[in-house]
């Protein structure tokens, strides 16, 4: 079988890119070894989110007196949680299944291993290799958990984040290593639900890639909702051999020991270039990742790689964007590279965060003279009517030049907001345009415009 291209894996990088590659008149095929969608559908984006809904949803009910109405006696059924977001993910991973019937894309399903020649071999579960080729082959295979020397998983009592959506009982107690969005999303919905939740976190701030400001904010409202958090702080070892984990941690105070059922390692992801015939080919790697140009392309022409196993931001919106810059450029379309600098970034906890551009320290750093503005939610009246008052908006501003240089948000539903900072950025937008762009009332929306307005000394509400 000849393609013109052949995508391998159908994460939100490989079927995205084979949607556009198929519109785009390309005869193309997608392999997949398990399911559709890949781990953001069936184990990452999509059923976190899920779980996370379950817990706010129970969260209201808890709360219920709060608006006023009458108390209710809230309880929940932990399988039945665990088992509504396997339907989303499962119901997701279908609507991909449809997307490449419709878009006539031919589905292979096996382990795919790229081989010189332009051609791939793969696996099917029986065992029978089966060949193709193709004038394009794009590598989008995505990452897995990343296992430390000292904390190896076993899938029972030190978990990934794939057991963390499946776990078949609610554990009384968890210790999460790591508090990057992975880490402290779990550590929100299993907190949520009744479980006593221990975050470790080796840096000195949790969510440590955001504005210092973000973080601490943060800390303190994950605190006041139960959850213990332990900073420069790291596990050096762990012990299963009794009914739990035991986790010996080492602090600038000295070691202690923390127990709990079940510890969740959330520190970071490892890209799946093993074994997938990139040696073979003679496709050039570095630290754990496949290199590539700016357009995609690896070291061995009519290759590329695209996603978690390049240098660049891990997230699933990135991978979609490189995908179909990568098969637009193959078109001979005239494509602009990617502007990583102006990629979002969002956390689904409670409160969530959302952020795009230079943090406050990293402008300064730049040597930028700089325009810092605020504004608290319980400022917002349609936060304050939500019942949800808790963060608040932040902008950052070149003094010189009026450039907005970074936005970070903190609070209900600001994921869903991000995406004007993003788009204004791209637009080269300055702060003044901002506060002259009408925004609808009451919406927590109005609050971007009012932290632009305190940058410059016109915010009407605070």
């Amino acid at each position: 079988m000849n393609y013109d291209i052949i995508v391998i894996g159908s994460g939100p990088g490989g079927y995205v890119t084979a949607i556009r590659a198929s519109q785009l008149g390309f005869k193309t095929a997608i392999i997949e070894k398990e399911n559709l969608g890949g781990i953001c559908l069936n184990w990452g984006c999509i059923p976190t989110k899920a779980l996370l809904k379950s817990a706010q949803v129970f969260n209201y009910i808890k709360h219920a007196e709060d608006y006023g109405l009458n108390k209710v006696e809230g309880s929940f059924d932990f399988p039945n949680v665990i088992a509504r977001s396997r339907g989303v993910a499962t119901k997701m991973s279908g609507g991909i299944s449809f997307l490449m019937k419709k878009n006539k894309i031919d589905v292979i399903m096996g382990t795919a291993k790229v081989q010189k020649g332009k051609k791939v071999s793969v696996t099917d579960k029986e065992g029978k290799v089966s060949e193709y080729s193709a004038n394009h082959i794009i590598i989008a295979t995505g990452a897995r958990s990343r296992e430390l020397p000292n904390l190896p998983q076993d899938g029972v009592k030190v978990i990934g984040y794939r057991q963390a959506l499946s776990l078949p009982t609610q554990p009384k107690s968890m210790i999460v290593v790591g508090s990057g969005a992975i880490g402290v999303e779990f550590a929100d919905f299993y907190n949520t639900m009744g479980t006593k939740v221990t975050i470790v976190e080796f840096m000195p701030n949790i969510v440590p890639v955001e504005d210092e400001e973000i973080s601490k904010h943060l800390e303190k409202s994950l605190k006041k909702s139960g959850i213990d958090i332990m900073t420069n702080a790291s596990v050096e070892s762990v012990d299963t051999s009794g009914n739990g984990v035991k986790a010996n941690v080492k602090t600038k105070d000295g070691n202690i020991t923390l127990e709990a059922d079940i510890l969740l390692s959330a520190v970071g992801i490892a890209a799946n270039i093993e074994n997938i015939g990139l040696e073979e080919v003679g496709i050039a790697t570095d630290k754990g990742r496949v290199l590539v140009n700016e357009w995609y392309q690896t070291s061995v022409p009519g290759y590329y790689a695209i996603g978690d196993i390049i240098p660049t931001q891990a997230l699933a919106h990135v991978a979609s964007a490189e995908g179909i810059t990568c098969v637009e450029k193959i078109k001979g379309m005239h494509v602009e590279t990617i502007d990583y600098g102006n990629i979002p970034g969002c956390t689904y906890c409670h409160p969530e965060i959302a952020s795009v551009g230079l943090t406050e320290k990293q402008a300064k750093e730049k040597g930028y003279e700089i325009k810092v503005g605020k504004f608290p939610l319980s400022a917002s009246g349609k936060a304050t009517a939500n019942g949800n008052t808790d963060g608040f908006i932040k902008v950052i501003f070149d003094a010189k030049y009026g450039e907005w240089l970074g936005c970070h948000m903190i609070g209900d539903g600001v994921t869903d907001m991000v995406a004007e900072a993003v788009v204004a950025r791209k637009l080269e937008t300055t702060g003044h345009e901002i506060i002259k762009s009408i925004h609808p009332h009451p919406t927590v929306s109005e609050a971007i415009m009012e932290a632009v307005a305190a940058a410059y000394g016109e915010v009407i509400h605070i």
